[in-house]
């Protein structure tokens, strides 16, 4: 509760909350809320203007635009959030045990994701794509492969700051064992780290999936999403650009705001950036730079 306090005297940080957490809803709300069947075809409708019944038009195959805009939240952005989780919990699994037991364990680990990361995120996303064939849980799936590696390196330097501390030796002095020195004493001032690098990749991954989905190696017909649906639209893209604007403009919202939140995290979880800033605001992106630089798109 203090976290959404805090984020709420932040505007930006408030209206970036609100607009991710308003999208995740009518993604999960998306049968109630929907106002016709996203795959239903009418082709006596075909590129139909907006009306009472399809406020936002119809599309080539006489389908609801604005019910496709709505269903095509949940594989655009709720299921790359599923896969934004896995990969943070793996990754985080990993830099802990690395991070924290260091020695042979954090170098061969360590190798391993050096291993990962050797390749560009993106040619081995459509490596793993072509390989396993287009479609959402290929693409998820490859999310997941690339994108560990970059937390467990991220969070291992991260929870390597704090392994040496004095009450971590404390504690080991008083015979804790290792996986409540790690719970109770390092989880605890790592986590803002593990929460600002998972923002600000969830962004990344939503062009992604949309980038991916545009050239027509993510989700397949007739199923909704925002960047199929931008190919859809490519044919009457000057004579009916509204159907190509709509679902970039849903891209770009959507992830400006998990941007600026990601801003505003590190601002309110960071003690240090807290205090500093509570007299002078500073300007958006400034604490992300550093780490935003270390993944690999």
């Amino acid at each position: 509760m203090k976290l959404v306090e805090q984020l709420v005297k932040d505007k930006l940080g408030a209206v970036s909350l609100a607009i991710v957490t308003s999208t995740l809803l009518i993604g999960l709300c998306a049968p109630f809320l929907a106002p016709n069947d996203p795959n239903e075809v009418h082709m006596e409708l075909r590129f139909a203007e907006a009306s009472w019944q399809y406020w936002l038009g119809n599309d080539h195959l006489g389908r609801c635009v604005l019910s496709r805009l709505i269903y095509g939240i949940r594989p655009s952005v709720l299921w790359v959030l599923v896969a934004l989780v896995a990969s943070a919990c793996i990754g985080t699994l990993f830099g802990f045990i690395a991070g924290y037991f260091k020695g042979r364990t954090d170098a061969l680990l360590m190798r391993i994701c050096d291993c990962m990361l050797s390749f560009p995120g993106y040619v081995m996303t459509l490596a793993i794509v072509g390989m396993l064939g287009a479609g959402l849980e290929n693409i998820l799936l490859a999310f997941v492969l690339m994108k560990w590696a970059w937390f467990a390196r991220i969070i291992r330097t991260a929870v390597m700051q704090y392994a040496d501390a004095d009450y971590v030796k404390f504690a080991k002095t008083l015979g804790a064992g290792h996986f409540r020195i790690m719970a109770k004493h390092i989880m605890p001032v790592a986590l803002p780290e593990i929460a600002v690098i998972s923002s600000s990749s969830f962004g990344s991954m939503i062009l992604q999936i949309s980038g991916l989905s545009f050239l027509g190696l993510g989700i397949q017909a007739p199923e909704a999403e925002w960047g199929m649906m931008m190919n859809e639209a490519r044919t009457v893209m000057f004579s009916r650009p509204e159907l190509m604007v709509i679902p970039g403009l849903a891209i770009m919202v959507v992830v400006s705001a998990v941007n600026f939140l990601s801003d505003s995290l590190q601002t309110v979880l960071d003690p240090k950036l807290m205090s500093a800033n509570r007299g002078k605001k500073a300007p958006i992106g400034t604490f992300l730079p550093k780490l935003r630089g270390k993944e690999v798109a």
